[in-house]
C-alpha cells in the first residue's frame, strides 16, 4: 500500500478580533475564517491525503469543535487539541475526550509562557497523564526555551513529544547557534520527533526562498533523521510568506537528495507513527 501524504500541522479558525488578538495588522491576511472546505481544495491540488489539525486557541470548546469537524471531514486524520494540563480537572477532561480516536495529541502555547512554566509540578502532573491515553504532546517553543524543554522531556521518558516548527530558528537573521546544537541535544532523546513546519514565516516574508530555509531543514534532518522528522504546512499562517503548494514544493526541493523511502517517512509515515493515526477506513 502506498504511504499517505500527511500534512502534520495546520489550523482552522472562525475569526474574531477578540479571540485572535495575536493576528495583528501585519498579519491582516489571516483575519477571516479558515475552515475545512478551504484547505480541502489546497490539499487536493498538492496531492496531500490527510492533515493533522492543531489548536489555535487555548479552550476546551475549540478542541471539541476540531473533533466535531474531524468526524465530518475524513481527511482530518487527527487533532492536537488544548486541554488544561495544569488544572486539577485534567484527568477528568482526558477521561471525557480521549475516547474520541481523532484526538491524537495535546498542546499548550509554551512559547507564550516563561521558561519555568513547563517545569512546574502542576503542568508536569497533567502532561504525565497523556501517555496513559495514547496521546502525544506538541512542544511549541522558541529556541531560547530548548534547555528547559530538554529538562521537561527528560522528566517524561515514555511520553511522545513532537517539536513544532523546529523550535522557530532565527532564519531571518541567518543565525544557527545555539539552535543547531540544542536541537541536536534534544534529538538524542528517542521519544522526540520534529516538524519541518513554520519555517517560512521565520524568514523574511517578502524574500523567503529555498536558499534561506534549506540549511535549517538540513539542521533538522541532521538532528532527527527522516524517521523522526515530519512535514507540516502551518496553513493558514504560512500564507504570510508563501502559498500552500509553494511551501510543499520548497520542502520537496530541499529533500531532493533523499531516497524515496526517506521522503515517505517525512511526508507521512513519521506522522502516522508519532500520532498513532488510523486511516478513514479503520475509523469506520
Amino acid at each position: 500500500m502506498t504511504a499517505r501524504i500527511i500534512d502534520a500541522h495546520q489550523h482552522f479558525w472562525q475569526y474574531t478580533a477578540a479571540e485572535y488578538e495575536w493576528i495583528d495588522e501585519p498579519m491582516a491576511v489571516l483575519r477571516h475564517d479558515f475552515l475545512p472546505t478551504d484547505i480541502e481544495r489546497e490539499i487536493a491540488a498538492a496531492g496531500v491525503d490527510a492533515v493533522v489539525s492543531v489548536q489555535a486557541r487555548q479552550t476546551i470548546e475549540e478542541t471539541q469543535w476540531l473533533l466535531r469537524m474531524s468526524q465530518q471531514f475524513p481527511f482530518i486524520a487527527g487533532v492536537v487539541g488544548w486541554l488544561p494540563l495544569a488544572s486539577s480537572s485534567i484527568e477528568a477532561e482526558l477521561e471525557r475526550l480521549a475516547g474520541d480516536r481523532k484526538l491524537r495529541g495535546v498542546r499548550h502555547v509554551l512559547q507564550g509562557e516563561d521558561d519555568e512554566y513547563m517545569l512546574t509540578a502542576e503542568f508536569n502532573r497533567g502532561l504525565g497523564l497523556l501517555d496513559r491515553f495514547g496521546l502525544a504532546y506538541d512542544l511549541l517553543i522558541l529556541g531560547r526555551q530548548l534547555p528547559a524543554a530538554i529538562r521537561l522531556v527528560d522528566a517524561h521518558p515514555r511520553q511522545v513529544f513532537i517539536l513544532d516548527h523546529a523550535a522557530k530558528p532565527l532564519i531571518r537573521s541567518r543565525v544557527f547557534e545555539p539552535w543547531r546544537t540544542l536541537i541536536g541535544e534534544l534529538a538524542e532523546r528517542p521519544n522526540v520527533y520534529c516538524k519541518i513546519s513554520g519555517m517560512v514565516t521565520e524568514d523574511d516574508w517578502a524574500t523567503s526562498s529555498i536558499a534561506s530555509v534549506a540549511p535549517y531543514i538540513d539542521g533538522v534532518l541532521e538532528a532527527f533523521g527522516p524517521r523522526r522528522s515530519m512535514y507540516g504546512s502551518d496553513w493558514p499562517v504560512c500564507l504570510l510568506a508563501s502559498t500552500y503548494s509553494r511551501w510543499m514544493q520548497t520542502v520537496r526541493e530541499a529533500l531532493g537528495e533523499l531516497s524515496e523511502d526517506e521522503q515517505s517517512w517525512i511526508f507521512g509515515r513519521t506522522a502516522e507513527e508519532a500520532y498513532r493515526l488510523t486511516s478513514a477506513k479503520e475509523d469506520g
